[in-house]
């Protein structure tokens, strides 16, 4: 278990900790009971997460840290061959992400000289979308179908993907970050004991290690961070939506098909699947949208998403929120835009009195054309527009509305 402390005898009050902490679980007291009044740092033991960065930044050697570090069992790399992308189907249908992992990791494959696989899990009839993976670029195609497996949960695809990963040895395994892909990404890789980078904006590969170079984005979206898993296989990701271009069909290309063995062992569910109830507030997925119409801070309320609804109706396209809005529960969390939410790339991205954090930026900075309306003209959004309208959207978006049913008598 590892442990910090201060000492407090070689603590001088400077603060140096405080500041560099990156967590923010440093404060200073007062001790008034010093000769000097010198204050005295103090770590949040439950909140700590032993980095050593105050370690680093004391200049007095006044914080003592142990670190257990668990011994890491020795891998033979030379065993683990392959690049393996898990194919998420919903409803039997294969998720648009997948054919965005299949794009970039067929450069993998390609880069390492080694096939390039697809893991389909599914129901009964899952096997006919085999073919649509191989002329999206999978070299092979590993297909578990059962009837049990028709809708995806937790334990049985955990069980099927761990057991074919240790049968078969993939050094890389890719994901979607969706809302399956994060939840059942974490759980095969703590059972097969690998590292595990979540959110990926970026995939490449150090040809002489073999190391998967893992960009993400880290503190905030302030910085973006490059993370390597050198003493285990395989290497695990999960990759947003729409940061990579879908895989071109290449009609009637050629791959294996490969039909996993059946083992009912692995079929063990503790849950049972009741109902799917989907959002139906929005006609059409953020996601998928070649247009959005986005509000914050600035809408002021509920009412305010009725207006944007009423010109993403008229445009074809669908409605997305900043955090602020769903926080303040303006608008349910399937609309959130930003790194807490969905990462989105439409051709055209309306924000409307969206200010434009950080956090916010990074899941729709993709976009082709970005519009921003918004009454402050020097906030972060209206800077990064194409298109940046200063005034009160309230004004705004009324007169787009009313000009577009103009255009489309």
């Amino acid at each position: 278990m590892s442990t910090i402390k201060i000492i407090d005898d070689k603590c001088v009050g400077c603060g140096q900790c405080a500041n560099e902490c990156p967590f923010g679980v440093i404060s200073m007291i007062e001790r008034p009971e010093h000769p000097k009044k010198f204050k005295l740092a103090k770590i949040d033991i439950n909140k700590c997460v032993y980095c050593g960065t105050c370690v680093e930044a004391c200049k007095f050697s006044a914080i003592e840290l142990q670190k257990d570090e668990p011994a890491l069992a020795e891998v033979d790399n030379s065993l683990y061959k392959g690049v393996w992308v898990y194919a998420e189907q919903r409803h039997g249908e294969i998720s648009s992400v997948v054919f965005e992992l299949l794009s970039e990791c067929k450069k993998l494959s390609q880069e390492l000289s080694v096939p390039l696989s697809a893991v389909l899990i599914g129901g009964a009839d899952i096997s006919s979308k085999a073919q649509d993976l191989i002329e999206r670029g999978a070299d092979k195609v590993y297909v578990y179908d059962d009837p049990a497996l028709a809708e995806f949960q937790d334990d049985p695809y955990t069980s099927i993907l761990t057991a074919l990963i240790k049968q078969e040895k993939p050094e890389i395994v890719v994901m979607g970050a969706t809302n399956i892909g994060r939840s059942f990404a974490s759980r095969v890789a703590a059972r097969i004991k690998t590292g595990l980078t979540a959110d990926c904006t970026a995939l490449s590969v150090d040809i002489q290690t073999r190391n998967l170079q893992q960009t993400r984005p880290a503190f905030g979206g302030n910085i973006m961070a490059t993370i390597l898993t050198p003493h285990h296989r395989p290497q695990m990701s999960t990759v947003r939506h729409k940061v990579f271009k879908e895989a071109t069909i290449q009609k009637g290309r050629q791959g294996e098909i490969i039909k996993v063995t059946k083992d009912d062992s692995l079929l063990k569910n503790r849950t049972k699947f009741i109902q799917f109830i989907g959002d139906d507030s929005s006609k059409i997925n953020i996601a998928d949208a070649d247009i959005i119409v986005s509000g914050g801070r600035g809408l002021g309320g509920k009412e305010g998403f009725k207006l944007l609804k009423e010109l993403a109706d008229l445009l074809g396209g669908a409605v997305g929120a900043s955090r602020a809005a769903v926080d303040a529960d303006w608008i349910s969390y399937s609309h959130q835009v930003g790194q807490t939410g969905r990462t989105v790339a439409p051709r055209v991205y309306i924000a409307c009195g969206i200010s434009g954090q950080i956090q916010h930026m990074v899941g729709m900075n993709s976009s082709d054309i970005i519009v921003a309306i918004n009454k402050d003209p020097f906030c972060p959004m209206m800077k990064a527009a194409n298109f940046s309208i200063e005034g009160d959207l309230f004004e705004v978006v009324p007169r787009m509305i009313k000009n577009i049913k103009e255009l489309k008598k």
